[in-house]
């Protein structure tokens, strides 16, 4: 889907460029500007703005209300001259040139500027009769401690009289913060008859952060601009005699306040001009497949807003709900330039008017919104285009997830239309941020597809007809695709998710080591939605931003049948040394977040710490000590892994599966380092799921608490997943055992099961790093093993691992597969070592040692030599090995 700005907004102080860089500090004077429209041109049959120019009184640049408009404008207030539009109703204000005037100042005061009573010829008929004026300000002691003295609401400041032809007349009081407002106003202080000639412009999430804008402030999907002096009061008078003609207007002053009327225009129709109607979503059919080319085409409402503009990619429902893939997200997919349909989502007047201009040829098609009916629209001859309202009749629904108990359960869940347009429950984006550090909702969006995390209930508005749903909710349960009838009287529904495993139930927990941003509450919905048991919450330091660490102290968060948990950590970080992840430990958290300067840390920080300084800290603490995202960077964790201070590893399956991080961990495991593989995210943004890469760690009969699950990880009973839940033991051992074999080796009985809820292709058995058993199957399967018999002649270690071909999407890309820790195999005498590999580790540990000496910022005296001695300890243990391992081996 993508989303345009494609605005012009023109302001009182100033104009400013067209296209998606917006400034907060801006002004739109207009709905129909904000859509690039000519506010010299207007259609007759709606509007007939009346020339003022005989009646002004005064110029903006001599005329002051009170000491105020020094304040906003030195020079005078500056309104907008000559013709213009605000909120899409035409205006013809005046000329501001030295010796010209362009204020009517209605008021008893100086008879030289200001007019008590001035009456204005007219001639025709109008359903309403619409002033763009404004008031002065009510007092110049706004701060008066007296609680007898209110603000003056309802004060009359000036009297309109519509004289008919017939000498009929009726009588409209002008009245302040009902009818108009001063020119600008506290907080929250707006009319409630009138409306502010700038209104609120959209602006897509991915508007540059320029001129003024605030990342804030985007995610609002708009700038509202209303404060911004000085401030123009659109006031429609509703005509109770429409039909008969209107002689002239008479405007009287009141007793002491002075309106100032910068415009007057008829309206014709008798919709009223600035009650804009709900957001609705239109398909515009053009008459070639070019909707995807925002340049040729001009897309102009005059009486409302395109909050948004998109095309969407080929969607079928029919084989989307066929898919074997629910779950999984679709491939972000662009429309293909081919579409002749483009979707248009409009806050507007029923009086408003849809333009479209093609700028290849000139040609103007126009649609009147009122009365829109998609079954005449539907018959429009196709080369001149077609519009139609989509989901005109819309239903409010409480929905529930329910588990196979019929108990309310937490999911992600997506509402799509029969376009494959998302429909987010109440309280979600429509478009979501998957921008960095901006994840901060329970939204998530995994490459094409839109979710929303609920807590087991929803309300949601739906359209009537036909809506389809997705609902996942992790690796155990099975996804849910359906089709959905919404009808006129639907207000309830329920949807059921069915687990087809339980390996909760079997003694295992799910976990991901790393996750960053979220705010522990979120992170534990997430988590129950996604089905992980815990989530390692991780602050941060990036440069000179922090984050979470204000969540530190909270500590832990639960769920109330405590099942699933969030635990704050650490991910303590340098640039080019590496980081390492610090879950839990007790008592205070290991400062400081980084070190070493950019990018990790912020400009001149000195390295302080090494990570084996870290990782020591964290031990003490009683807390488990993770390689994130291993092995990168490849720096320093050669020598803490040498030295022993790292218990797992965190491993991606990315691309086509089991590339570099697991071929670098299978060369430490050569090397006799004993490493359980653990799966974490990672995750920054709204891109990826919570749990999308997970840790499997078997507690067995324990109670499910941190020091447990961690005590799980150390002795390597683990699996890493993103989708396929991997069992495998040898000679009915799990991972994480230790096996002794003879002085000549041993034959060895393995047994390995993949079981997921979307086809698992190839299961495969890794003896020091190379495949030695494998099952293929080309079609997938739910369920694939392979049992056998091994010859092993040496030390090493067994580990299996399988891999789907299913298409995965997500700000991470990364394979569906899954990998256990190893069953590491001993024999008496015999040491598991590579001297390739020790080589290889030793140029590691000389690299960090050069950068740290050489370019490092140092710290005070005596740290480096802290920082180095690490390294110093790590290469000799190595040398060491490598001495012994040679004399052995001659």
């Amino acid at each position: 889907m993508r989303f345009l700005p494609d605005v012009t907004r023109r302001g009182f102080l100033g104009s400013f460029a067209t296209g998606p860089a917006l400034g907060l500090l801006s002004v739109s004077a207009s709905a129909a500007e904000a859509q690039g429209a000519d506010p010299a041109t207007f259609d007759p049959d709606k509007f007939s703005p009346i020339d003022l120019s005989r009646h002004y009184s005064s110029s903006s640049l001599e005329f002051r209300l009170s000491n105020r408009s020094a304040d906003l404008a030195p020079d005078g207030l500056r309104t907008p001259v000559g013709p213009i539009r605000l909120q899409g109703i035409p205006f013809h204000f005046g000329d501001r040139r030295p010796g010209n005037k362009d204020w009517l100042a209605i008021s008893q005061a100086d008879p030289s500027v200001a007019r008590a009573q001035v009456e204005i010829p007219i001639g025709r008929s109008a359903a309403f009769v619409c002033f763009a004026h404004f008031c002065d300000w009510p007092s110049e002691k706004g701060d008066d401690p007296d609680p007898d003295r209110f603000e003056p609401v309802g004060e009359v400041i000036a009297t309109v009289v519509l004289v008919y032809d017939d000498l009929v007349e009726e009588v409209f009081p002008i009245r302040r913060r009902f009818e108009v407002n001063p020119p600008s106003i506290p907080w929250g202080h707006f009319a409630f008859t009138a409306a502010p000639g700038s209104g609120a412009v959209p602006t897509p999430l991915d508007t540059p952060l320029e001129r003024g804008t605030d990342w804030g402030g985007l995610q609002t999907g708009f700038v509202d601009n209303v404060y911004r002096p000085p401030i123009l009061w659109l006031c429609p008078l509703k005509n109770p005699r429409p039909d008969r003609p209107i002689a002239h207007i008479r405007i009287s002053a009141g007793r002491q306040s002075t309106l100032i009327v910068c415009g007057l225009t008829l309206c014709l129709l008798p919709q009223h001009p600035l009650r804009y109607e709900r957001l609705s979503t239109y398909r515009l059919a053009l008459p070639d497949e070019s909707a995807a080319d925002f340049e040729r085409w001009t897309i102009q409402i005059d009486l409302g807003v395109i909050a948004r503009q998109y095309v969407l990619p080929p969607f079928d429902p029919a084989s989307w709900l066929e898919s074997r893939w629910a779950g999984l997200g679709e491939s972000r997919g662009k429309a293909v330039p081919g579409t002749r349909f483009r979707y248009l989502e409009i806050a507007a007047s029923e009086a408003a008017t849809l333009s479209i201009t093609d700028r290849r040829t000139g040609a103007v098609r126009k649609f009147d919104l009122s009365g829109l009916d998609p079954v005449v629209s539907s018959q429009e001859r196709p080369e001149r285009g077609r519009l139609e309202i989509l989901d005109r009749h819309k239903v409010w629904v409480h929905g529930r997830i329910l588990d196979e108990a019929g108990r309310p359960t937490p999911a992600r869940l997506s509402f799509r239309s029969s376009e494959g347009r998302y429909i987010p429950p109440c309280g979600h984006r429509a478009e979501i941020n998957l921008g960095w550090f901006q994840d901060y909702g329970a939204d998530l969006k995994v490459g094409g597809s839109s979710f929303a995390y609920l807590d087991g209930t929803f309300e949601a508005e739906l359209p009537v007809g036909e809506v389809l749903v997705e609902i996942s909710k992790g690796f155990e349960y099975r996804p849910v695709r359906e089709r959905l009838q919404i009808r006129p009287d639907t207000r309830s529904l329920d949807l059921t998710l069915a687990r087809w495993i339980d390996l909760r139930a079997q003694g295992w927990v799910t976990a991901d080591t790393h996750v960053h941003f979220l705010s522990p509450s979120t992170a534990l919905l997430e988590s129950q939605a996604e089905g992980v048991n815990l989530v390692n919450l991780m602050a941060a330091q990036f440069g000179d931003l922090f984050a979470n660490v204000g969540d530190l102290p909270g500590g832990a968060l639960s769920s109330r049948d405590g099942e699933h948990m969030v635990w704050l950590g650490t991910e303590n970080r340098e640039h080019l040394l590496g980081h390492i992840s610090l879950l839990h430990g007790r008592g205070e958290p290991v400062f400081p977040l980084s070190s070493g300067g950019p990018a990790t840390s912020y400009f001149g920080d000195p390295l302080r710490f090494s990570l084996a300084e870290w990782a020591d800290a964290c031990r003490r603490r009683e807390g488990l000590v993770i390689a994130p995202h291993f092995p990168n960077p490849p720096g320093e964790i050669a020598a803490d892994i040498v030295t022993g201070r790292i218990d797992g590893v965190e491993l991606w399956p990315r691309g086509t599966g089991f590339g570099f991080p697991f071929l670098e961990w299978y060369r430490y495991l050569n090397c006799g380092y004993r490493l359980a593989a653990v799966g974490g995210t990672d995750k920054m943004s709204a891109g990826t799921p919570v749990g999308a890469n997970r840790t499997y760690a078997y507690l067995g009969e324990q109670e499910f608490t941190f020091a447990h699950w961690a005590e799980a990880v150390r002795s390597g009973n683990t699996f890493c997943s993103t989708g396929p839940l991997l069992l495998f033991e040898v000679e009915g051992k799990p991972p994480g055992s230790e096996i002794r074999l003879g002085a000549e080796g041993a034959t060895l009985n393995f047994r390995v099961e993949a079981r997921s809820s979307h086809p698992v292709h190839r299961v495969e058995i890794v003896h020091n790093g190379r495949v030695v058993a494998s099952v293929e199957e080309a079609g997938g399967k739910s369920t694939l093993g392979l049992s056998d018999r091994l010859a092993i002649r040496g030390p090493g270690w067994l580990a299996a691992r399988c891999l789907s071909t299913a298409p995965v999407s997500a700000t991470w890309p990364f394979a569906l597969a899954a990998h256990t820790s190893p069953v590491y195999l001993t024999v008496p005498g015999k040491e598991l070592f590579s001297a390739p590999v020790a080589g290889y580790l030793l140029k590691l540990i000389a690299g960090v040692e050069a950068w740290t000496t050489d370019f490092a910022t140092r710290p005070e005296a005596g740290r480096q030599r802290r920082t180095l001695s690490v390294f110093g300890e790590a290469r000799e243990a190595l040398e060491r090995r490598l001495t012994n391992y040679t004399k052995y081996t001659k």
